[in-house]
Protein backbone atom coordinates (compact mmCIF):
# COMPACT_ATOMS: atom_id res chain seq x y z
CA UNK A 1 0.00 0.00 0.00
CA UNK A 2 1.09 3.28 -0.77
CA UNK A 3 1.72 5.60 2.28
CA UNK A 4 0.69 8.58 1.43
CA UNK A 5 1.40 10.04 5.03
CA UNK A 6 4.60 10.63 4.17
CA UNK A 7 6.33 13.98 3.98
CA UNK A 8 9.15 14.59 1.08
CA UNK A 9 12.19 15.94 2.71
CA UNK A 10 12.40 19.07 0.23
CA UNK A 11 9.98 21.80 -0.39
CA UNK A 12 8.95 22.04 -4.14
CA UNK A 13 6.52 24.97 -3.46
CA UNK A 14 8.82 26.72 -6.59
CA UNK A 15 8.25 24.12 -8.82
CA UNK A 16 4.53 23.98 -8.16
CA UNK A 17 4.62 27.61 -8.58
CA UNK A 18 6.30 27.60 -12.18
CA UNK A 19 3.34 25.71 -13.19
CA UNK A 20 0.44 27.12 -11.60
CA UNK A 21 1.19 30.49 -12.61
CA UNK A 22 2.66 29.70 -16.22
CA UNK A 23 -0.10 31.71 -17.81
CA UNK A 24 -0.31 34.92 -16.17
CA UNK A 25 2.30 37.03 -18.48
CA UNK A 26 0.30 35.79 -21.44
CA UNK A 27 -2.71 37.81 -19.84
CA UNK A 28 -0.06 40.82 -19.28
CA UNK A 29 0.75 40.57 -22.75
CA UNK A 30 -2.82 40.97 -23.66
CA UNK A 31 -3.26 43.67 -21.45
CA UNK A 32 -0.11 45.92 -22.80
CA UNK A 33 0.17 44.82 -26.38
CA UNK A 34 -3.30 44.54 -27.62
CA UNK A 35 -5.81 46.44 -25.26
CA UNK A 36 -2.86 49.27 -23.85
CA UNK A 37 -4.62 48.54 -21.03
CA UNK A 38 -2.89 50.59 -18.46
CA UNK A 39 -2.54 53.65 -20.75
CA UNK A 40 -6.32 53.36 -20.95
CA UNK A 41 -6.84 53.01 -17.26
CA UNK A 42 -4.59 56.32 -16.45
CA UNK A 43 -6.74 58.67 -18.31
CA UNK A 44 -9.79 56.86 -17.51
CA UNK A 45 -10.11 55.66 -13.78
CA UNK A 46 -12.70 53.24 -13.33
CA UNK A 47 -14.91 50.85 -11.56
CA UNK A 48 -14.73 47.17 -13.21
CA UNK A 49 -18.29 47.22 -14.82
CA UNK A 50 -17.25 50.39 -16.98
CA UNK A 51 -13.95 48.81 -17.82
CA UNK A 52 -15.61 45.82 -19.12
CA UNK A 53 -18.28 48.08 -20.42
CA UNK A 54 -15.48 50.92 -22.07
CA UNK A 55 -13.22 48.29 -23.48
CA UNK A 56 -15.58 46.05 -24.78
CA UNK A 57 -14.63 42.95 -22.14
CA UNK A 58 -16.38 40.45 -19.88
CA UNK A 59 -16.83 40.13 -16.42
CA UNK A 60 -15.31 36.87 -15.12
CA UNK A 61 -11.99 37.34 -16.77
CA UNK A 62 -11.82 41.00 -16.58
CA UNK A 63 -12.21 40.44 -12.59
CA UNK A 64 -9.35 37.43 -13.07
CA UNK A 65 -7.40 40.10 -14.45
CA UNK A 66 -7.54 42.70 -12.14
CA UNK A 67 -7.27 40.57 -9.14
CA UNK A 68 -3.77 39.90 -10.99
CA UNK A 69 -2.86 43.67 -11.37
CA UNK A 70 -3.46 44.11 -8.11
CA UNK A 71 -1.51 41.37 -6.36
CA UNK A 72 0.95 42.65 -8.29
CA UNK A 73 1.48 46.29 -7.36
CA UNK A 74 0.35 47.40 -11.33
CA UNK A 75 -3.39 48.85 -10.36
CA UNK A 76 -4.84 49.62 -6.59
CA UNK A 77 -8.70 50.15 -5.95
CA UNK A 78 -10.05 53.23 -3.95
CA UNK A 79 -13.91 52.85 -3.65
CA UNK A 80 -14.25 50.56 -6.25
CA UNK A 81 -12.20 52.36 -8.49
CA UNK A 82 -9.04 51.60 -10.23
CA UNK A 83 -6.29 53.45 -10.67
CA UNK A 84 -2.76 52.74 -12.32
CA UNK A 85 0.21 52.85 -9.62
CA UNK A 86 3.31 54.76 -10.18
CA UNK A 87 5.49 51.73 -11.59
CA UNK A 88 2.71 51.11 -14.13
CA UNK A 89 2.46 54.93 -14.80
CA UNK A 90 5.97 54.61 -15.70
CA UNK A 91 6.86 51.40 -17.34
CA UNK A 92 3.44 50.22 -18.31
CA UNK A 93 2.00 53.65 -20.03
CA UNK A 94 2.70 55.15 -22.90
CA UNK A 95 4.47 58.35 -23.14
CA UNK A 96 7.60 57.81 -20.18
CA UNK A 97 10.84 57.65 -21.93
CA UNK A 98 10.82 53.72 -19.58
CA UNK A 99 7.57 52.59 -21.01
CA UNK A 100 8.28 48.36 -22.05
CA UNK A 101 5.04 48.13 -24.46
CA UNK A 102 7.56 47.46 -26.90
CA UNK A 103 9.52 44.68 -24.95
CA UNK A 104 6.11 42.85 -24.73
CA UNK A 105 4.79 43.77 -28.20
CA UNK A 106 7.64 41.26 -28.97
CA UNK A 107 5.51 38.59 -28.06
CA UNK A 108 2.31 39.85 -28.83
CA UNK A 109 1.51 36.31 -31.15
CA UNK A 110 2.35 33.80 -28.44
CA UNK A 111 -0.87 31.25 -29.06
CA UNK A 112 -2.29 31.82 -24.76
CA UNK A 113 -1.41 35.48 -25.65
CA UNK A 114 -4.14 35.71 -28.43
CA UNK A 115 -6.31 33.14 -26.14
CA UNK A 116 -6.67 35.80 -23.27
CA UNK A 117 -7.70 38.48 -25.80
CA UNK A 118 -10.56 35.91 -27.32
CA UNK A 119 -11.54 35.10 -23.64
CA UNK A 120 -11.23 38.65 -22.24
CA UNK A 121 -13.86 39.20 -25.29
CA UNK A 122 -15.90 36.63 -25.31
CA UNK A 123 -15.79 34.83 -21.60
CA UNK A 124 -15.31 31.18 -23.52
CA UNK A 125 -12.89 29.24 -22.52
CA UNK A 126 -10.13 28.57 -24.68
CA UNK A 127 -8.97 24.95 -25.77
CA UNK A 128 -6.89 23.19 -23.21
CA UNK A 129 -3.11 24.09 -23.80
CA UNK A 130 -4.11 26.45 -26.38
CA UNK A 131 -4.33 22.95 -28.56
CA UNK A 132 -5.75 23.07 -32.00
CA UNK A 133 -7.29 19.88 -31.68
CA UNK A 134 -8.22 20.08 -28.31
CA UNK A 135 -11.55 20.64 -26.59
CA UNK A 136 -12.20 23.28 -23.88
CA UNK A 137 -11.51 21.64 -20.47
CA UNK A 138 -14.78 20.52 -19.72
CA UNK A 139 -15.62 18.85 -23.37
CA UNK A 140 -12.42 16.99 -23.42
CA UNK A 141 -12.85 15.45 -19.83
CA UNK A 142 -15.97 13.34 -21.76
CA UNK A 143 -13.27 11.86 -23.65
CA UNK A 144 -11.91 8.32 -22.18
CA UNK A 145 -8.37 9.17 -23.32
CA UNK A 146 -7.65 12.96 -22.49
CA UNK A 147 -9.79 11.84 -19.13
CA UNK A 148 -7.47 9.63 -18.24
CA UNK A 149 -4.07 11.62 -18.77
CA UNK A 150 -5.47 14.85 -16.92
CA UNK A 151 -6.55 12.41 -13.80
CA UNK A 152 -3.43 11.26 -14.02
CA UNK A 153 -1.66 14.65 -13.79
CA UNK A 154 -4.08 15.74 -11.03
CA UNK A 155 -3.16 12.46 -9.40
CA UNK A 156 1.08 13.02 -9.53
CA UNK A 157 0.05 17.04 -7.91
CA UNK A 158 -2.66 15.27 -5.28
CA UNK A 159 0.09 12.68 -3.93
CA UNK A 160 1.47 15.96 -2.12
CA UNK A 161 -1.04 18.44 -1.05
CA UNK A 162 -3.57 15.19 -0.14
CA UNK A 163 -1.25 14.74 3.00
CA UNK A 164 -1.90 18.44 3.29
CA UNK A 165 -5.41 17.94 3.55
CA UNK A 166 -6.06 15.50 5.58
CA UNK A 167 -3.04 16.96 8.00
CA UNK A 168 -5.43 19.97 8.07
CA UNK A 169 -8.58 18.35 8.42
CA UNK A 170 -10.54 18.05 12.25
CA UNK A 171 -13.39 15.38 11.32
CA UNK A 172 -14.93 16.02 14.82
CA UNK A 173 -16.44 12.80 15.23
CA UNK A 174 -17.60 12.90 11.23
CA UNK A 175 -17.10 9.27 9.55
CA UNK A 176 -18.47 9.35 5.94
CA UNK A 177 -16.89 11.26 3.86
CA UNK A 178 -18.22 12.30 -0.18
CA UNK A 179 -15.38 13.43 -2.57
CA UNK A 180 -17.84 15.17 -4.71
CA UNK A 181 -15.59 15.25 -8.43
CA UNK A 182 -12.87 13.56 -6.92
CA UNK A 183 -10.94 12.76 -9.54
CA UNK A 184 -8.59 9.81 -9.05
CA UNK A 185 -9.96 9.49 -5.08
CA UNK A 186 -6.36 10.39 -4.05
CA UNK A 187 -7.56 12.76 -1.93
CA UNK A 188 -10.05 10.64 -0.55
CA UNK A 189 -7.35 8.01 -0.14
CA UNK A 190 -4.74 10.79 1.66
CA UNK A 191 -7.78 11.39 4.21
CA UNK A 192 -8.61 7.95 5.17
CA UNK A 193 -5.13 7.11 5.38
CA UNK A 194 -4.77 9.79 8.10
CA UNK A 195 -8.01 9.42 9.85
CA UNK A 196 -8.86 5.91 10.07
CA UNK A 197 -11.93 5.86 11.40
CA UNK A 198 -13.77 7.51 8.23
CA UNK A 199 -14.73 5.79 5.21
CA UNK A 200 -14.48 7.48 2.02
CA UNK A 201 -16.32 7.32 -1.39
CA UNK A 202 -15.54 9.11 -4.77
CA UNK A 203 -18.63 10.26 -6.49
CA UNK A 204 -17.48 10.91 -10.47
CA UNK A 205 -19.03 10.51 -13.39
CA UNK A 206 -18.09 8.22 -16.59
CA UNK A 207 -15.56 7.85 -17.73
CA UNK A 208 -13.43 9.26 -14.85
CA UNK A 209 -15.17 6.97 -12.28
CA UNK A 210 -13.27 4.14 -13.97
CA UNK A 211 -10.14 5.67 -14.00
CA UNK A 212 -10.69 6.58 -10.22
CA UNK A 213 -11.30 2.48 -9.21
CA UNK A 214 -8.59 1.57 -10.85
CA UNK A 215 -6.09 4.17 -9.23
CA UNK A 216 -7.32 3.55 -5.59
CA UNK A 217 -7.43 -0.19 -5.77
CA UNK A 218 -3.46 0.10 -7.60
CA UNK A 219 -2.90 2.62 -4.11
CA UNK A 220 -4.21 -0.17 -1.68
CA UNK A 221 -7.17 1.93 -0.74
CA UNK A 222 -10.10 -0.16 -1.95
CA UNK A 223 -11.05 -1.19 1.45
CA UNK A 224 -11.79 2.23 2.91
CA UNK A 225 -12.18 4.19 -0.17
CA UNK A 226 -15.10 3.00 -2.85
CA UNK A 227 -16.34 5.01 -6.11
CA UNK A 228 -19.97 5.98 -6.75
CA UNK A 229 -21.19 6.76 -10.50
CA UNK A 230 -22.68 10.06 -10.79
CA UNK A 231 -22.95 13.35 -11.93
CA UNK A 232 -23.31 16.64 -9.75
CA UNK A 233 -24.96 18.68 -12.15
CA UNK A 234 -28.25 16.50 -12.99
CA UNK A 235 -28.12 14.58 -10.15
CA UNK A 236 -28.72 15.19 -6.11
CA UNK A 237 -25.89 14.10 -4.15
CA UNK A 238 -26.44 11.20 -2.24
CA UNK A 239 -27.46 11.18 1.65
CA UNK A 240 -25.56 9.30 4.06
CA UNK A 241 -22.21 11.16 4.29
CA UNK A 242 -21.75 13.72 7.37
CA UNK A 243 -19.00 15.71 5.35
CA UNK A 244 -18.44 16.64 2.05
CA UNK A 245 -15.30 17.51 0.17
CA UNK A 246 -14.69 19.67 -3.22
CA UNK A 247 -11.35 19.21 -3.94
CA UNK A 248 -10.02 21.89 -6.75
CA UNK A 249 -13.63 21.35 -8.05
CA UNK A 250 -14.85 25.13 -7.60
CA UNK A 251 -12.67 26.77 -9.24
CA UNK A 252 -13.53 24.85 -13.19
CA UNK A 253 -17.10 27.20 -12.51
CA UNK A 254 -18.50 30.29 -12.95
CA UNK A 255 -20.31 31.74 -9.48
CA UNK A 256 -23.93 30.73 -10.84
CA UNK A 257 -22.67 27.04 -11.27
CA UNK A 258 -20.76 27.45 -7.82
CA UNK A 259 -23.54 28.11 -5.57
CA UNK A 260 -25.76 25.90 -7.43
CA UNK A 261 -23.04 22.90 -5.92
CA UNK A 262 -22.98 24.62 -2.39
CA UNK A 263 -26.88 24.16 -2.21
CA UNK A 264 -27.03 20.72 -3.41
CA UNK A 265 -24.17 20.23 -0.69
CA UNK A 266 -26.29 21.70 1.59
CA UNK A 267 -29.21 20.42 1.10
CA UNK A 268 -27.27 16.09 1.17
CA UNK A 269 -25.60 17.21 4.53
CA UNK A 270 -27.62 16.22 8.13
CA UNK A 271 -27.44 19.00 10.42
CA UNK A 272 -23.42 19.68 11.66
CA UNK A 273 -22.00 18.17 8.73
CA UNK A 274 -19.12 19.65 7.13
CA UNK A 275 -18.40 20.99 3.70
CA UNK A 276 -14.93 21.32 2.74
CA UNK A 277 -13.27 23.39 -0.03
CA UNK A 278 -9.78 22.54 -1.09
CA UNK A 279 -8.43 25.09 -3.80
CA UNK A 280 -6.31 28.54 -4.22
CA UNK A 281 -8.28 31.01 -2.07
CA UNK A 282 -7.70 34.83 -2.47
CA UNK A 283 -7.78 37.36 0.32
CA UNK A 284 -11.37 38.59 0.99
CA UNK A 285 -10.48 42.08 -0.50
CA UNK A 286 -8.51 40.14 -3.99
CA UNK A 287 -5.50 41.76 -3.11
CA UNK A 288 -3.38 38.73 -3.52
CA UNK A 289 -1.84 36.29 -2.56
CA UNK A 290 0.30 36.76 -6.19
CA UNK A 291 0.78 33.09 -7.10
CA UNK A 292 -2.98 32.39 -5.97
CA UNK A 293 -3.95 35.71 -8.69
CA UNK A 294 -1.57 33.90 -11.28
CA UNK A 295 -2.78 30.66 -10.97
CA UNK A 296 -6.30 32.41 -11.71
CA UNK A 297 -5.74 33.25 -14.83
CA UNK A 298 -4.51 29.48 -16.16
CA UNK A 299 -8.22 28.94 -14.70
CA UNK A 300 -10.30 31.67 -16.98
CA UNK A 301 -8.30 30.60 -19.77
CA UNK A 302 -8.72 27.03 -19.46
CA UNK A 303 -12.27 26.55 -17.60
CA UNK A 304 -15.71 28.76 -17.11
CA UNK A 305 -14.29 29.35 -13.51
CA UNK A 306 -11.69 31.53 -11.44
CA UNK A 307 -9.85 31.32 -8.17
CA UNK A 308 -12.51 32.48 -5.53
CA UNK A 309 -11.75 34.95 -2.59
CA UNK A 310 -12.61 34.12 0.95
CA UNK A 311 -15.03 36.99 0.98
CA UNK A 312 -16.91 35.56 -1.92
CA UNK A 313 -17.14 32.41 -0.40
CA UNK A 314 -18.44 33.55 2.84
CA UNK A 315 -20.71 35.62 1.04
CA UNK A 316 -21.93 32.34 -0.78
CA UNK A 317 -22.15 30.19 2.30
CA UNK A 318 -24.36 32.85 3.31
CA UNK A 319 -26.51 32.95 1.18
CA UNK A 320 -26.95 28.66 0.93
CA UNK A 321 -27.15 28.37 4.37
CA UNK A 322 -23.54 27.12 5.52
CA UNK A 323 -22.32 29.21 9.07
CA UNK A 324 -18.92 29.39 10.61
CA UNK A 325 -16.14 29.83 7.87
CA UNK A 326 -12.44 28.91 8.78
CA UNK A 327 -9.95 29.02 6.76
CA UNK A 328 -6.51 26.69 7.43
CA UNK A 329 -3.35 26.69 4.96
CA UNK A 330 -2.54 23.53 3.85
CA UNK A 331 0.56 23.61 1.30
CA UNK A 332 2.01 24.65 -2.17
CA UNK A 333 -0.07 28.09 -1.55
CA UNK A 334 -3.57 25.69 -1.23
CA UNK A 335 -6.00 25.88 1.52
CA UNK A 336 -8.51 24.22 3.01
CA UNK A 337 -12.12 26.28 3.71
CA UNK A 338 -14.77 24.93 5.66
CA UNK A 339 -18.31 25.66 6.55
CA UNK A 340 -21.15 23.55 8.90
CA UNK A 341 -24.88 23.11 8.39
CA UNK A 342 -26.39 24.39 11.08
CA UNK A 343 -28.24 22.07 13.53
Amino acid sequence: MLDLTTTPQSDPLGIYRYRDGLYAVDLLIAAIVHLDFFSWLATHPADKATICRELQLTERPVDVMLTLFTANGFVRQQNGIFHVTEVAREHLVKGPPWFLGPYFGSLKDRPVALDMLKVLRTDKPANWGSSKTEKEWSKAMEDEDFAARFTAAMDCRGVYLGRAVAQALAPGGRTRLLDIAGGSGIYACAIAAAHPQLRATVFEKPPVNLVAAKLIAQRGYAEGVSVLAGDMFTEALPAGFDMHLFSNVLHDWDTPVVKQLLAKSFAALPPAGLLVIHDMHLHADKSGPLPVAEYSVILMHSTEGKCYSLGELAELFTEVGFRDLKHIPTAADRSIVTAVKPG
